[in-house]
């Protein structure tokens, strides 16, 4: 790892970090351009956090680029979303490769265009092998969808529905839940995202729009966190 940024504690730094990227339209609409302007914007800034997560030594770093309630949005901005994720794909997946990113996508990508279900696929396999950063990126994702469909494979198998049979079937299944939840934007809300695996998350939430989040917003959530009391339902004895 090498030197940490001002204000990471070295033995405080969370495992695994999850991150809400909200603001890109906010963000185009205060400088009068279209929308997709903001989500292009937003890559840009998803990419800092890659290599930020990497510098401070966050071990598993989730983004949620796109939820199922997406699908809603006006025709024309998903199709643009769904071109915007292949060509970043095409672009960045290299580049992770070589810095040993491994790269896994979660959610239900059934309605995906073929091209992009492809391209996840490849990206998938050919960093599947790689050691540094676990890199989740939630696209076609849902809290609820994700409970749903891990309790209808328990079911499915005859299983008795606990926690742990549950949980081996999220689609999260095999990442460490998130230490640290980061939502940019102003909202103060989980939309949805990682329900199950947010039980004990600490929650991090910041005005700044997502593209203007950059290092030094991403150290300062680390340093937040780092000071939090974590007691996962238990009394701490301050005798």
């Amino acid at each position: 790892m090498t030197q940490l940024p001002p204000l990471v504690v070295a033995d405080k730094v969370p495992v695994h970090v999850a991150v809400i990227m909200d603001g890109n339209g906010r963000w185009a609409r205060q400088r009068l351009q279209p929308r997709a302007l903001g989500h292009r914007a937003g890559v840009r800034s998803a990419r800092k956090v890659v290599r930020a997560a990497h510098k401070c030594g966050v071990r598993y770093l989730t983004l949620f680029a796109f939820s199922q309630e997406n699908w809603k949005r006006p025709e024309l901005e998903v199709r643009l979303l769904m071109k915007l994720f292949i060509s970043t794909l095409t672009r960045e997946v290299d580049a992770l490769h070589r810095n040993r990113v491994r790269l896994r996508f979660i959610g239900d990508h059934r309605e995906f265009p073929s091209e992009l279900r492809e391209q996840m696929r490849r990206a998938t396999e050919l960093t599947r092998d790689n050691d540094g950063l676990q890199l989740q990126v939630a696209v076609g994702y849902g809290g609820q969808w994700d409970i749903v469909q891990a309790a209808q494979q328990v079911v499915d198998a005859g299983l008795p529905v606990t926690v742990e049979n549950l949980e081996a079937r999220l689609d999260t299944a095999g990442i460490p839940v998130p230490d640290l939840l980061i939502r940019t934007g102003g909202e103060s809300r989980i939309s949805n995202f990682l329900l199950w695996q947010l039980a004990y998350t600490e929650l991090y939430f910041c005005d700044t729009l997502w593209p203007e989040f950059v290092d030094e917003h991403f150290a300062a959530a680390l340093a937040w966190f780092a000071d939090r009391e974590r007691r996962f339902g238990r009394v701490v004895d301050v005798a």
